[in-house]
């Protein structure tokens, strides 16, 4: 066999191998209900779930807690997920900035113990680009 054939396998070969290792760790979508579901089943998977921040009738965020004095790593909330279930979530590191303002939230973590523990928080945030005029000099 030529040599280039072989470094054509190997290199196959490793593609095929990058391929199988990333497809394992992909995480799914899903609500809370799923969640805890997964954590009864003994899966310990990663599991990303898109929510709301509750709102009170003034339009103030609740459930949020945060104290940096006592512990800057440890950041409470409360989250609605689509299917109108609210969970308390732990996020273990410092509240993200703007937190309040996001529109969406997707959380990325797994269930224990009935809350869910987040090692990831992605905000959507409103854009700054809405809703405003542009204005020529």
């Amino acid at each position: 066999m030529k040599v280039s054939y072989i470094i054509a396998l190997v290199a196959i070969a490793v593609g095929i191998g990058v391929i199988l290792s990333t497809s394992g760790s992909t995480s799914e979508y899903v609500n809370f209900e799923r969640a805890a579901a997964l954590e009864k089943e003994g899966d310990d998977s990663e599991v990303h779930v898109v929510g709301k921040l509750p709102k009170n009738t003034v339009g103030d965020i609740t459930g949020l807690v945060y104290n940096p004095l006592m512990d800057a790593n440890y950041f409470e909330f409360q989250l609605i997920d689509h299917s109108n279930q609210q969970m308390k979530v732990v996020y273990l590191q410092p509240k993200p900035q703007d937190f309040e303002k996001s529109e969406q939230v997707v959380v990325i973590g797994k269930m224990s113990k009935g809350v869910f523990v987040a090692e990831k928080i992605l905000m959507k945030c409103p854009s700054k680009y809405e809703d405003k005029e542009v204005k020529g000099v």
